[in-house]
């Protein structure tokens, strides 16, 4: 569990029960107001070297914004909820793109108001609609904090239609699996080779909990998906991703095996990635290649096309072996 270095928050969140009971419960904690949880200037004066420190810190206030965005792939759309940020530092964290801003984890109160409008949009709909909570943020990460995907899970089982869903890079599923989800949840884990996670992924859960999670998480009923994601194709990477697959495929139990679906991401990554790796971790792999990677525009950078239909070609051949009867959802 999340033990702060220190608490920022803004004065509103008392009129909050969620509020109220963060504070109580990190009363020991020592405290800072700010104005706007979305512009701490203290934060914007760090140095690159500070990042580590700065996840050590747990921002607390009210979100503004509850824009859905349209999204094609797994979900409906996109919805902002509870927090966002984590407290581990993956070095490809599309989020780090401005990380004195929002890399670190900034947790919302205000989860009625934002649950109620996920309901509105539902019972004005006649189609079935799935939503995507967790797009920005990890909510197995932030329940062992706020309890809020339990909290989530028991005041959305009643709806009459429509699904959630959210990815994770934790194995803490232990508060969820003994609730009454309704199957209206669905967990998405996201899986990459032990190496990649041991050297990259600093902080998440290791492969060998993730994996068991999963099981857990289908014993207890819920729809599962993983997400082979980043892909980071590093010099190995067919030996890594083969045995990741072939990992999946034995320890797996049968139930999970008969209808998961899978998400394939390639990594993008950025000059800003860059400069923040180089002072936050001096001692840590490059995973910027100039020899395979190409501009995107505004600094970021993606593999090129013939490297990346080459990596394509060869995860769907893998897949296809392993789990021939599981569906691809999309490779990106």
């Amino acid at each position: 569990m999340l033990k702060p270095k220190a608490i920022y928050f803004e004065k509103e969140i008392i009129n909050y029960p969620l509020g109220r009971e963060l504070m109580e419960k990190y009363k020991e904690v020592p405290k800072i107001e700010i104005a706007n949880h979305n512009n701490i200037e203290e934060m914007r004066k760090k140095s690159n070297q500070e990042f580590v420190n700065m996840k050590r810190n747990l921002i607390i206030g009210v979100r503004k914004t509850h824009k859905f965005v349209e999204n094609h792939k797994i979900s409906d759309y996109l919805v902002p909820y509870t927090s966002s940020g984590c407290t581990a530092s993956c070095m490809y964290c599309y989020l780090v793109c401005n990380y004195n801003k929002c890399a670190y984890l900034r947790l919302f109160v205000n989860r009625e108001q934002m649950l109620e409008k996920i309901i509105k949009t539902l019972n004005k709909e006649e189609r079935e609609l799935t939503f995507e909570i967790g797009s920005n943020s990890d909510l197995i990460l932030e329940n062992s904090i706020t309890n809020n995907l339990v909290w989530t899970i028991e005041n959305f089982k009643n709806t009459h239609q429509g699904k959630l869903t959210f990815p994770t890079k934790f194995d803490m599923v232990e508060p969820i699996l003994p609730l009454d989800h309704q199957g209206k949840i669905i967990v998405r884990m996201s899986v990459n080779p032990e190496e990649i996670i041991h050297k990259v992924e600093f902080g998440t859960s290791r492969l060998k909990g993730r994996i068991e999670a999963i099981n857990q998480l289908k014993e207890a009923g819920y729809p599962i998906g993983i997400l082979i994601a980043p892909v980071i194709l590093v010099e190995n990477w067919k030996e890594l991703y083969t045995e990741l697959i072939q990992k999946l495929s034995q320890e797996l139990n049968e139930k999970v095996k008969k209808d998961v679906f899978f998400e394939i991401i390639f990594m993008t990554y950025s000059y800003v990635h860059t400069k923040i790796n180089e002072e936050a971790f001096p001692n840590s792999v490059s995973l910027y290649n100039k020899d395979t990677m190409t501009g995107r525009g505004r600094g970021k950078y993606w593999y090129k096309n013939d490297i990346r239909k080459e990596a394509e070609v060869f995860l769907r051949q893998q897949m296809h072996k392993y789990f021939p009867n599981n569906k691809i959802e999309y490779i990106v």
